[in-house]
């Protein structure tokens, strides 16, 4: 809470995919926790790489959550969930509905910190909703970068694999029985099948 408004804020972690979001969130957390303060912290159901009520990074980090489904009547029953944390984390904000950003604002109005991480960009490139509307209407926002696995400049994007390829620009699904995989780019070496 802000010592002179006592006013709660959001915080987004932002970036491509292996930039380190997840892990920042959790170097925040571990902060909070150390300033004695309580945290809460949501996942959504849908990414369940973790295991369940974790979040987790690639560095190997955890941090038991509460599993949220990514519908908008879990996500509105977020607030019902505290029981007087200060702190409350989200991660893979990306995964959850558009109301995600008035449960936000509500818990911000209620003078608590609200940390949410999660990628801003689709496979494509375009808007990952619903960041862009946290990112405008937060009071912090941090965008990290990752290393392009291509050329080794600062990656922004997500190239999304199927069997070793890019994926094509139109197709948000992956036949049966293809491997799928992701990797961090940067603008030039992003690729978009467009056969």
């Amino acid at each position: 809470m802000h010592a002179i408004t006592n006013s709660g804020w959001v915080e987004v972690i932002t970036g491509c995919m292996f930039s380190g979001k997840t892990e920042e969130l959790l170097r925040r957390l571990r902060r909070a926790e150390i300033a004695g303060q309580e945290v809460a912290a949501f996942t959504p159901a849908i990414d369940d790489r973790y295991g369940e009520e974790s979040l987790g990074s690639h560095a190997g980090n955890e941090w038991t959550a509460t599993v949220v489904e990514n519908d908008p009547e879990s996500v509105l029953e977020i607030p019902g969930k505290l029981n007087g944390e200060q702190v409350v984390a989200i991660d893979e904000a990306n995964f959850f509905p558009a109301e995600l950003r008035d449960v936000c604002e509500k818990l911000a109005a209620d003078g608590r910190r609200v940390v949410v991480s999660g990628t801003d960009q689709t496979f494509r490139g375009d808007p990952f909703h619903p960041l862009p509307a946290l990112m405008a209407t937060a009071e912090y926002v941090e965008k990290l970068q990752a290393i392009c696995t291509v050329c080794g400049e600062p990656a922004t994007r997500n190239q999304r694999l199927i069997d070793g390829e890019p994926a094509h620009a139109d197709d948000p699904t992956i036949m049966v029985g293809a491997e799928e995989s992701y990797e961090a780019r940067c603008r030039n070496c992003h690729e978009l099948r467009e056969d």
